[in-house]
């Protein structure tokens, strides 16, 4: 009965993400795989690196997925003099009382747009790193706790370099996955230009979830069944990115550990209530190639961190499927 319990409760959640999912595509044409993996990031806990050109509706995307779920968002523009209170919040003088009191930055809402984040200096980029890991915001001596559920969706344009700070190893380990949305075909493009030629107001999105429901989610998720033969493939797979000929430094156990939860997310998403080699080999890619320090032969021969990952795939074995 137990078991049957679960199974049930994994399907209506399925349904009720594929509706997110398809609620987004209204709004957001061709980026259903892309939707999908934004789920993944917050029933895993995790946050999402966006690579790509300006113009390809990252901020939409942010903005039509908070509205959908009944977050708050709030979109922070990464510049040279951005300074870390202006993203964390800071004390301030109250005239009224004559004390110091914390004053929330917009770090304080459940969905984080952070665009062009590595136009913002290393002094603010670390800003983040407490609130990515822990949840919360120190200053003044005092904690103060983010909402719950917290993501943050950072965007970098891997084209221009110029005037921008490189991530740092400790920083892009934070983010669960990195990926970007590429340009829609003719036809979404079409229907893209259609949409804006009228009147297209995305803060009109009725919620389907709450805050509330979502954290139910996450639990579902906790307790999808992770094997012990699949863990380990997980596990040999971030090891194998550290031997590889091509890689300078490979993923970090702390990526073991985001793989297991963001597999387990993955395979909930599918209508499961376990994960199969599928899930691990679909999120491989998206999770692991931004952690990878490239050597210098990679680059003479053209070889890019995905294209190492999908070796690594290939080479790996993969657990026999069992009947569940």
């Amino acid at each position: 009965m137990e078991d049957k319990a679960i199974n049930t409760a994994v399907v209506q959640g399925r349904e009720s993400l594929h509706q997110v999912i398809n609620e987004t595509e209204r709004w957001i044409t061709g980026k259903r795989q892309q939707t999908q993996l934004v789920l993944v990031a917050l029933l895993a806990g995790g946050h999402i690196l966006l690579n790509d050109v300006p113009g390809v509706a990252k901020t939409r995307l942010a903005k039509v997925v908070g509205q959908l779920l009944g977050m708050s968002y709030a979109r922070i523009q990464g510049t040279p003099d951005l300074l870390p209170s202006e993203v964390t919040g800071g004390l301030i003088y109250d005239p009224k009382s004559g004390d110091l009191r914390f004053r929330p930055g917009p770090i304080f809402h459940h969905i984080i747009l952070f665009d062009e984040i590595n136009r913002a200096t290393p002094r603010t980029q670390a800003a983040l790193l407490e609130s990515m890991e822990e949840r919360q915001v120190s200053d003044g001596g005092q904690t103060h706790l983010l909402p719950t559920p917290f993501m943050v969706l950072a965007t970098q344009n891997p084209i221009e370099m110029e005037g921008t700070f490189l991530l740092p190893e400790a920083q892009l380990d934070r983010f669960l996955l990195s990926f970007g949305l590429g340009y829609p075909d003719l036809a979404d493009e079409v229907s893209l230009v259609r949409r804006f030629s009228q009147a297209d107001d995305v803060t009109r999105i009725a919620a389907i979830w709450d805050p509330a429901q979502i954290q139910q989610l996450m639990q579902q998720v906790s307790e999808v069944r992770l094997d012990d033969a699949v863990l380990t493939y997980i596990v040999n797979l971030v090891r194998a990115t550290r031997s590889h000929p091509l890689v300078r430094m490979g993923a970090s156990p702390r990526a073991a550990v985001q793989f297991a939860k963001a597999a387990r997310a993955y395979a909930y998403i599918e209508g499961r209530d376990f994960v199969i080699p599928d899930d691990v080999q679909a999120l491989a890619v998206p999770l692991l190639a931004h952690r990878l320090i490239m050597g210098a032969e990679a680059s003479v021969g053209g070889s890019t961190a995905a294209d190492v990952v999908q070796s690594v795939i290939t080479e790996a074995s993969a657990p026999v499927e069992d009947s569940h």
